[in-house]
């Protein structure tokens, strides 16, 4: 009996999933910059839900930035933070962070908080992006621009969601609820 409970332990710890994921750091020990140049300091955002969704301007994915609105609009006050991560690692990005942010509140009205263009996939990605990676496996990498990261109240990563997942999708306002 001993000698399964030995080898199931060694199994476990070759295989160990994101669920058991050590989590030197948490999302509360990075910062990013945002579009207008000031320091976004995750530590600020202690205690609340973060949706990180790497967008681009130019993506068939784009519309989604109305329902991210939405979402932001909903919820904000209950303590959630909708931030998004102009990319171009999908060659989908405009050239300059001011025409970004031009292009969000001309035709989006976007409010809530954006980033600087940023990289989020591969050697250059964001320490953040690395991070998630990390700590939560190939899930949290974007396969595509409005991939999401979805942040709970102790820093962790609690899902991610594909680029084809509506921000207002069941699944997403459900798993936003259950832990708001």
């Amino acid at each position: 009996m001993n000698k399964v409970i030995f080898l199931l332990s060694i199994i476990m710890f070759f295989f160990k999933s994101s669920a058991t994921a050590n989590y030197e750091k948490k999302i509360y020990d990075f910062s990013i910059e945002s579009i207008t140049g000031e320091t976004i300091n995750f530590k600020d955002y202690k205690n609340k839900v973060i949706l990180i969704v790497n967008t681009a301007s130019y993506c068939g994915f784009t519309k989604q930035y109305n329902e991210l609105q939405e979402l932001w609009d909903l919820y904000k006050e209950k303590g959630l933070i909708v931030l998004g991560v102009p990319s171009n690692s999908f060659n989908q990005e405009k050239n300059n962070n001011a025409d970004v942010k031009e292009f969000c509140e001309v035709n989006f009205n976007i409010n809530f908080p954006l980033t600087t263009i940023t990289e989020v996939k591969g050697k250059n990605a964001h320490e953040i992006f690395k991070w998630a990676k990390e700590n939560h496996g190939k899930s949290a990498v974007p396969k595509w621009n409005f991939h999401k990261i979805l942040i709970n109240k102790k820093g962790k990563i609690e899902d991610t969601f594909a680029s084809i997942t509506k921000p207002m999708s069941k699944k997403i306002i459900k798993t936003i609820e259950n832990i708001l």
